[in-house]
């Protein structure tokens, strides 16, 4: 079967704030670019990610004023992936990482995005038996089997 790569279903719109920005301006960016995170930015460089999560968890969760700068409530270290890995890497990476966002990196700029929902949409397209022997796939890397029998092997 042939690799997919992150650069063939990234979302190339990538929204940036600056750290020093307030959380309040964060929200209405997302609301208005219609995403679920921003990249935040120190010095024009991408220092971590603020995403819907971080609002519940770091804002909402411990009464933080929504003037709070984003510095002060984004993750960090920003996780990247390169636009030349595999989907398999980079929901490896998210998996591990507890993860649903996953910028796109190429030296030091962000060109890209890749989520949890790209992934449904991959998945969503296909026919029925494409998709049993796709996720047949992914059970057994999550669940080898511990006997020969279950392995097929007699």
């Amino acid at each position: 079967m042939a690799s997919t790569f992150v650069k063939q279903i990234m979302n190339k719109t990538v929204i940036t704030i600056d750290g020093s920005m307030s959380v309040q301006e964060a929200a209405q960016m997302m609301t208005n670019a219609n995403v679920g995170c921003v990249i935040v930015t120190m010095m024009d460089l991408p220092v971590g990610i603020i995403t819907e999560r971080d609002f519940v968890t770091r804002i909402a969760a411990e009464g933080r004023p929504l003037f709070t700068e984003v510095s002060h409530a984004m993750s960090m270290p920003l996780t990247t992936v390169s636009p030349d890995d595999t989907v398999w890497d980079a929901a490896e990476i998210m998996r591990v990482k507890g993860i649903h966002k996953l910028p796109v990196r190429e030296g030091n700029e962000i060109v890209g995005i890749i989520t949890t929902t790209d992934f449904v949409k991959i998945c969503s397209y296909g026919s029925d038996s494409q998709m049993r022997n796709i996720c047949d796939q992914i059970l057994l890397r999550m669940n080898p089997p511990t006997t020969n029998v279950e392995a097929g092997l007699n």
